[in-house]
This record gives C-alpha cells, structure tokens and sequence, in this order.
C-alpha cells in the first residue's frame, strides 16, 4: 500500500455545477458547485474508494498517462493527489451496543395480563 496516489479526474462541466469522475476508479464518482468544492470532493472520494480497495485486497491499477485521455469540450482532466494517512486517519468503524425489545410472537389475552 502507497502513502500517496495521483490519479486524473474528469472535471465535466454543466449549467448545475462539476462532474468529477475517474477513468481508473470505476465507480468512483463525485461533484461540486464550483472546482475548489470539487477537488475537495474528488480528493475525498479518490481516498475513499482507495481505502475501501484495500481493504478489500483488490489490485489497485496504475493511473492513466494524462495524455491518453479522450475528453469533450465541456470537460477537463484534473490530476488529483490524495496523501492516505491523512485520510485513513479519519476512516474508523465505530462499533454501538444497542439493546431491543420486540415481542415473541405469542398472543395474549388482555384477561392474562391482569
């Protein structure tokens, strides 16, 4: 596992703010209204799914030579730079004890419980 991974980003620009998607990191989509709220969000999802890989054990793939990319007018690749310690930090499972009541399934008579 890297400490740090930079892979390219689709910006994909609209009327309703960006689009951010990854070429390697199928699935790994995210948004938002202007492009500084975007890279955030891209560096975010980027660890995200990273972390989640990971743990999974699958083959993380190397990144996409910028140059390779085919985009369309309204679009626009963006390298982004995650640094995971940073991110995994704040990544933890939180385990709650909850205690249930729910009935047994069986009927009582409203005279029974008198």
């Amino acid at each position: 596992m890297k400490e740090t991974y930079i892979y390219p980003a689709i910006f994909d620009y609209a009327s309703d703010g960006i689009s951010v998607s990854f070429p390697d990191l199928p699935g790994c989509f995210t948004c938002g209204d202007n492009e500084e709220e975007a890279v955030r969000n891209a560096k975010e999802a980027m660890a995200l799914h990273i972390s989640g890989m990971e743990d999974d054990g699958d083959v993380i793939p190397e990144p996409t030579p910028i140059s390779k990319i085919k985009i369309e007018d309204n679009q626009i690749v963006v390298p982004i730079e995650v640094w995971m310690p940073y991110y995994k930090s704040g990544i933890k499972t939180v385990y709650v004890k909850k205690t249930l009541t729910i009935p047994n399934g069986s009927i009582v008579s409203p005279k029974e419980t008198k």
